[in-house]
């Protein structure tokens, strides 16, 4: 009996072994910790806990990388490591992201203590690490990084604490000399730019620095490679930013930056520095993008009651407050049920309290909490709360959301109240979906807070609150970071100022949408007949493209109507058919990885998205300003694919055809300034 017991236990120990294999594992060996899953393992020597990579490994092919450094991955100080320990627990789903696998290093290095998470999802081939530190450190400071005109004389100690310090989170030492590299840097603060993406293809020499959020190294000789993500906000907001994010000398590959300053560590506390993830691919430009965006997937789960919307704002129509109140609300409700729109936005003006940006009243985002009912409805506006708007937006169908701007001063330190007043309205109306304005994020203790704003809110509404983070001014959190907690606003675009065309905004998605997942993004789309007349005879004018065409171009994103619903013309409603149709696949479309296709968005382009699902997916396809009623569209699939494209949306036949040697399908549109959405299936 007692043998057969044996015999069994052995067969469960196996049994689970072989489970976590297949999922994710982490075990310390002698002197040798492993984590992986089934796609990427990678390894380190222990060191006393001050961890050096020894191989990266990609086991869909069993390419192993072996690392050529001597030292640790993470450096700092020079100060010997002590006090190393390792544990590892499973995080169990919830709302917010899957089953992942923690594996937590912790590490001594003289006074500073040291603290990594690794962190591993089932379905990625990436480890990410984030970083904390604790305890007190005499750092080295970069020299070089800080203007010499912007230092003060060397009596004042305590600014010597608040400069940068020269820090590496990760780095690797890779065999070879054929390593096609690309460095990837991104612009947010939208007001001020409209080229969101910059990249540079090198081939690595002697000892260079770099601007940017991700590097990919590819290997020529074996088709193969690996990436860093540096999980920051964009280089040009960085806090305690060196300069750099990147330095490659041939094969070795480094990236720095904690993000923080000496005087930001402290002595009982942990505080989180800048997060890098490294993943590992085999092929090409398809599989680093799949690789990288099975990764982003899982930092938030794209739940469709949650997640998914089409949302109307009036702000786009620049009326700002002042026709804000119950009664044009409930007609703006009607107006958004009779276009389709699933969610209805309330942006400034609602409350109480007036925001500088108020046409009514010169207010102010400073000491909000001076007027401890800020964040409530205006009684003179709103004289029954917004109960009615909220009630009727149920009766149609609308959800109603708000925009709010957390109390900025002293690094976000009434964030409490913050807390309290969103989860007040999510009570009290089941608001929750809020757009997250004015932020200044110039402190390490300013993100921490507004860090903990935004779980607490969560935790208090059980996961279900959306923030729409807004990222068109000041230092805000990019496009790499606070992706947990919602989806981006990107851009304000205004008809008054000739500054929203249908190409900028839709080459703007285009572009992001190869390493930004575009389901993460809010795009407009604006009321095309206002404004005509400052537009002129200008070929590219929103008002020369049919108010369908505009809704397309959000499609691959979050669709945002960035207009008053009750200043359209009659003939806009017609939209409304496409947009109930969208929206019945809209959760479909977006749970591919969504990369741009055919040629960068300019006015005369064929350019379009596709969704990539196995062995189906979906395409959309704009024929812009351009000659020619056929184009040939470069695609994602292999030459002599055979597909079946059955067209859902817009203006287009059925296709069956076979993907031509350079990868393209050829589309028919007989209209220019037209669009057509398929979803294709891989017949062979």
């Amino acid at each position: 009996m007692m043998k057969r017991t044996l015999i069994a236990l052995l067969f469960l120990s196996v049994v689970n072994t072989l489970k976590a294999e297949d999922s994710y594992y982490s075990r310390l060996e002698k002197d040798t910790l492993i984590i992986g899953n089934k796609w990427i393992e990678r390894k380190f020597l222990w060191n006393n806990g001050n961890l050096i990579t020894f191989s990266l490994k990609d086991k869909s092919t069993q390419q192993t990388w072996l690392n050529r450094l001597k030292t640790p991955d993470f450096q700092l100080t020079k100060d010997a490591a002590s006090n190393g320990n390792y544990t590892s627990k499973e995080v169990k789903e919830t709302a917010i992201h899957p089953n992942y696998l923690a594996v937590e290093v912790n590490v001594s290095l003289g006074t500073l203590s040291i603290k990594k998470v690794y962190r591993i999802y089932e379905d990625s081939p990436v480890i990410a690490c984030d970083v904390y530190l604790k305890g007190s450190t005499e750092l080295v400071l970069d020299s070089k990084a800080t203007n010499a005109a912007d230092r003060k004389n060397i009596e004042f100690a305590e600014d010597m604490k608040s400069q940068q310090m020269t820090a590496i989170l990760d780095q690797i030492k890779l065999d070879g000399f054929h390593w096609q590299t690309k460095i990837v840097e991104f612009f947010d603060v939208t007001d001020w730019n409209n080229n969101l993406i910059q990249e540079r293809s090198i081939i690595p020499y002697r000892k260079t620095n770099y601007r940017g959020n991700l590097l990919v190294a590819h290997n020529n000789e074996n088709n193969k490679g690996f990436f860093f993500l540096k999980e920051a906000p964009t280089s040009s907001v960085q806090l305690a930013y060196q300069g750099h994010d990147f330095t490659i000398d041939f094969g070795h590959f480094t990236v720095s930056g904690l993000g923080l300053t000496t005087k930001d560590i402290k002595p009982e506390e942990w505080t989180k520095a800048y997060s890098s993830v490294i993943g590992v691919y085999s092929g090409g430009e398809l599989q680093q993008l799949t690789a990288l965006r099975n990764y982003q997937k899982n930092i938030r789960r794209l739940l469709p009651q949650r997640d998914e919307m089409v949302m109307m704002n009036t702000w786009g129509d620049r009326s700002q407050d002042s026709k804000v109140n119950e009664k044009f609300s409930l007609l703006e409700v009607e107006k958004a049920a009779e276009l389709g729109v699933s969610h209805f936005q309330i942006d400034d003006g609602w409350q109480i309290g007036k925001s500088p940006n108020s046409a009514l009243a010169k207010g102010s985002f400073k000491n909000i909490w001076d007027n401890p009912n800020y964040w409530k409805p205006d009684p003179a506006k709103y004289p029954n709360g917004l109960h009615p708007i909220v009630k009727r937006g149920k009766e149609l169908g609308v959800e109603i959301c708000l925009w709010f701007n957390p109390s900025v001063q002293n690094d976000y330190a009434d964030w409490q109240k913050d807390v309290n007043a969103m989860v007040n309205l999510y009570k009290e109306y089941g608001i929750r979906t809020f757009k997250i304005d004015g932020l200044a994020i110039p402190t390490k203790q300013s993100e921490i807070n507004l860090r903990k704003l935004f779980d607490s809110v969560l935790e208090q509404t059980n996961n279900e609150v959306v923030f729409n983070l807004d990222a068109t001014a000041g230092r805000r959190a990019g496009y790499y970071t606070f992706n947990e907690y919602g989806n981006v606003f990107l851009e304000n675009r205004y008809t008054d100022w000739q500054n929203y065309y249908p190409y900028w905004t839709l080459r703007n998605l285009w572009q992001l949408s190869k390493y930004v997942p575009a389901e993460k993004l809010q795009i407009e789309f604006l009321n095309k007949w206002r404004n005509t007349d400052k537009y002129g005879k200008d070929i590219f004018a929103p008002n020369n493209h049919s108010f369908e065409y505009l809704f397309a171009t959000t499609m691959a994103a979050q669709p945002l109507a960035w207009f008053e619903g009750t200043g359209l013309p009659s003939e806009a409603l017609r939209v409304k058919d496409l947009i109930k149709a969208y929206r019945k696949i809209q959760h479909d479309f977006h749970l591919g990885t969504i990369l741009p296709i055919g040629d960068e968005p300019s006015g005369r382009s064929w350019t379009g998205f596709q969704s990539l699902n196995g062995n189906q997916g979906y395409f959309i396809f704009y024929r812009e300003n351009t000659a020619g009623a056929v184009g040939a569209v470069k695609t994602w699939l292999s030459a002599g694919t055979k597909v079946k494209c059955t067209a859902v949306l817009g203006n287009g036949k059925t296709i069956n055809t076979t993907i031509a040697k350079n990868g393209t399908i050829e589309v028919t549109l007989p209209k220019i300034n037209d669009f057509v959405m398929y979803r294709y299936e891989i017949t062979k």
